[in-house]
């Protein structure tokens, strides 16, 4: 073992090792079509054993990208990819698929024993519109005792326009328990029937679809190789929604994805910032409850010294 190494790829993507073991790829230049939303993803995303724990583009929906900052609501317009939800004609398919495009990294390195990303990005409606500037910044570390290693997600969205922006989900447009909106994880399909835990123990989707918790985490088993990985999700406390509410499944594929948006519309301020950060542990393994309540509780301090910078509202002229 060397530790965190980042390489950048002539594909469009970064590389990020532990050793030997490639942690992730981040796809920040995709190729995918217009109508999935191109944005920046994580994809494969293993475990420090090597197991993946993510799906790319699956035939059931091929607008699901690993790991992914995805919105489906944004002022009427949709950056998370394919139909959009509305009330009284359920999905539709509109001419309304926005891109996220990335501009460049202002950081990719090793800092202090930690993987940092810097990026900036813009925000672009199908009429070619640059609606927000984003400051992105992902941090990779690795956990005492090689137990886990953590990925954490950190978004500033700076409205460009001289209007308001709102952000939503399909449940803001009438559908119930889909507020699926924001950082998306779409899991293997052997995950599917996966445990999800909280902080009361193991439950199932009916019970944890739109409630609130500050943690929540994803247990599932890798088909071939007969092992169990688990994906611990948290929300910072930081956040205007904390405890954010859950959209989650297991019964027909495993996702998670703490959803600022879920049950009520965000107005994003002509000229404003939104800061939101996400906590993402990845672990070898079936990790109960108590193991992961106990690592949930050392994220908050972790946040504060683990070598994040504050996001800052990015400029139009930073980006260009």
């Amino acid at each position: 073992m060397t530790g965190l190494s980042v390489s950048r790829r002539r594909d469009g993507s970064l590389a990020c090792h532990y050793g030997d073991t490639e942690l992730f790829r981040y796809v920040y230049r995709p190729k995918d079509p217009e109508v999935e939303s191109p944005r920046p993803y994580f994809h494969p995303v293993r475990t420090l054993g090597g197991d993946v724990v993510s799906l790319y583009r699956p035939y059931d929906h091929v607008w699901h990208k690993g790991i992914a900052w995805s919105l489906c609501e944004v002022g009427g317009l949709n950056f998370w990819g394919g139909p959009s939800f509305r009330r009284g004609e359920g999905y539709v398919q509109l001419d309304n698929n926005g891109s996220t495009r990335h501009d460049r990294f202002a950081a990719a390195e090793v800092r202090d024993g930690a993987v940092v990303l810097d990026e900036r990005l813009t925000w672009i409606t199908p009429r070619g519109e640059h609606w927000i500037s984003e400051q992105r910044t992902i941090t990779v570390t690795v956990l005492p005792g090689l137990e886990a290693w953590r990925l954490n997600f950190a978004t500033t969205m700076h409205n460009r326009t001289d209007a308001a922006i709102g952000l939503g989900s399909a449940t803001t447009q009438g559908r119930e328990k889909a507020g699926y909106s924001g950082l998306f994880w779409r899991g293997p399909r052997s995950f599917s029937g996966g445990t999800v835990l909280t902080q009361d123990g193991p439950a199932d989707e009916e019970q944890l679809m739109g409630s609130r918790a500050p943690w929540l985490a994803y247990v599932g088993r890798h088909d071939g190789v007969i092992t169990d990985s688990t994906l611990l999700f948290a929300d910072d406390p930081a956040n205007f929604c904390f405890p954010s509410e859950w959209f989650v499944r297991t019964s027909v594929y495993g996702c998670v994805c703490p959803a600022p948006f879920f049950s009520a519309e965000y107005q994003l301020g002509a000229g404003e910032s939104l800061t939101l950060r996400f906590d993402v542990l990845i672990a070898d393994g079936a990790l109960d409850a108590a193991r992961c309540a106990a690592l949930a509780a050392g994220l908050p301090a972790g946040l504060a010294s683990g070598g994040i910078a504050d996001a800052q509202p990015a400029t139009a002229g930073a980006l260009r």
